[in-house]
């Protein structure tokens, strides 16, 4: 079983992954020449947004802080490499959209992984669980934009 400390740990892991896709979309948003995927992406990275804020929330209530908006290294990695695909590119919509792929199938790695705790997060698991299905949700909408985008 996990003390307080791990468990705010686990949430605050989570926090820098969605911090990450909020600001990866928010540049994707400059580099698509679509105003659909625009559009898209201003949403997605709203939603990862507001999931962070719950996250806060949750862990001042575990009596943690979470002031940490610079996202993690994982996510680091996955913003330099759509900078990276973005200049070798020169803004092709569907290799962005394959980076953002990339950084979702991330995202949802990190939810699994803190959710296969099931007793160590039980007052949460709800939330996450929806959170989780939300990025999942997220993905096949991407999935299916690089179809449609593919050249």
């Amino acid at each position: 079983m996990k003390n307080q400390n791990e468990i705010v740990s686990d949430l605050k892991g989570l926090i820098n992954i969605l911090n990450d896709g909020k600001v990866g979309y928010k540049e994707a948003v400059g580099n698509v020449k679509s105003e659909n995927l625009k559009s898209t992406f201003l949403e997605l990275s709203n939603q990862r947004y507001a999931y962070e804020e719950e996250l806060k929330a949750h862990i001042l209530q575990h009596g943690g802080s979470s002031d940490n908006d610079e996202g993690g290294v994982l996510g680091a990695l996955h913003r330099a490499w759509l900078d990276i695909k973005d200049a070798f590119t020169a803004d092709n919509d569907a290799a962005i959209l394959e980076a953002i792929t990339t950084g979702e199938k991330a995202a949802l790695a990190k939810y699994d992984e803190v959710l296969e705790d099931y007793r160590d997060h039980a007052d949460h698991y709800a939330m996450l669980s929806k959170q989780r299905e939300g990025i999942a949700s997220a993905l096949a909408k991407i999935e299916s934009l690089k179809i449609q985008h593919q050249s």
